[in-house]
C-alpha cells in the first residue's frame, strides 16, 4: 500500500474528511470530524489507528511492525509501519475496525448527522 491507496482507501468512506490540523507533515482522516486514522507524510510511512485495548495488545506482540500510537494514547491506538510486511488486506481490515470504532462512539447527535452524510449504521 502506498500512501495514495491509503487516502484514496479512506477518503470514500462515508462522513470522511481530511486535513492537516497539526503541521503539513501529518494527514488525518476522520469520520464526522472525529480523527480514527492519522498518517505520516514526510518521516517512515506508517499510521495511527484506534482498536480496543485488548486488539492493541494482540497487535502489538504479533506483529514487530505494530506499535505504540505514536503521540497517542496508548491503550487504544497503535502506530503501524507499512513497510511490505504487513498485507493490504489486513491493513484495510485495520483501517475499517478503526472507522467502525469511531462510528460506534458516536452520540444520538453524531449519529443523525452521520447518516445525513450518507453513512449506515
Amino acid at each position: 500500500m502506498n500512501i495514495e491507496e491509503l487516502r484514496d482507501y479512506c477518503i470514500f468512506k462515508p462522513a470522511v474528511t481530511e486535513s492537516f490540523p497539526f503541521d503539513e507533515s501529518t494527514l488525518v482522516f476522520k469520520v464526522a470530524g472525529k480523527m480514527f486514522l492519522l498518517t505520516d507524510l514526510v518521516d517512515a510511512f506508517s499510521m495511527n489507528t484506534k482498536n480496543t485495548p485488548e486488539k492493541v495488545i494482540e497487535l502489538r506482540g504479533q506483529y514487530p511492525s505494530v506499535l505504540p500510537g505514536y503521540h497517542m494514547n496508548k491503550i487504544h491506538w497503535i502506530t503501524i509501519m507499512i513497510d511490505g510486511t504487513i498485507s493490504d488486506n489486513l491493513l484495510k481490515q485495520w483501517i475499517d475496525e478503526s472507522y467502525n470504532l469511531i462510528v460506534a462512539g458516536f452520540s444520538r447527535k453524531e449519529k443523525d448527522l452521520f447518516v445525513e452524510l450518507g453513512g449506515k449504521i
